[in-house]
């Protein structure tokens, strides 16, 4: 009986995550997927807001020596996860003990139209460009704050270093 409760928890567990053509989430995914269940189950007050959300992917990245959790979400729901981001983060940051979590959209890049994949079809739209996707997932990972300036940084050795000013008053 307790075996097909846990057989059970995890088969719906895994309706939070949804993988394109088929494939299978490996185990970080398994484990978001999880926690995201868990806390739908938990928490009272994320509970309503959980209920209608999943994602696509996870990824884990090593960031100045520390790991952090990329948790890519589909660009239609990305307004409803910056509702509930604060909360959700910092429970996510809890069940993983420590690693940072941030939430990114996923977005599609169009390659630019050249000789060989000129296409009569329609013009590719300026948010499917390289930089435009770009810049969008700065914003994803720096969300509740606001970007207030850039500045590109040309070192001697031709290397670019983007410094990103951020809002004062959120720090």
């Amino acid at each position: 009986r307790c075996h097909t409760c846990v057989l059970l928890a995890m088969f719906t567990a895994f309706k939070k995550i949804i993988k394109e053509k088929g494939q299978e989430p490996d185990e970080l995914e398994r484990q978001v997927s999880q926690a995201l269940f868990d806390l739908e189950q938990s928490s009272t007050d994320l509970k309503a807001d959980l209920a209608d959300l999943h994602f696509l992917s996870a990824k884990e990245v090593e960031v100045g020596g520390k790991k952090a959790i990329i948790v890519f979400v589909p660009f239609r729901l990305l307004k409803s996860y910056h509702k509930i981001q604060l909360r959700l983060v910092r429970e996510l940051e809890k069940k993983f003990s420590g690693k940072h979590v941030t939430i990114v959209a996923q977005r599609r890049i169009l390659s630019k139209p050249g000789r060989k994949n000129r296409a009569a079809k329609q013009k590719r739209p300026v948010s499917r460009t390289l930089t435009a996707v770009h810049e969008a997932v700065l914003e994803d990972l720096v969300y509740p704050t606001d970007i207030v300036g850039k500045r590109t940084r040309v070192r001697t050795d031709g290397s670019k270093m983007l410094k990103v000013l951020l809002d004062p008053k959120d720090q």
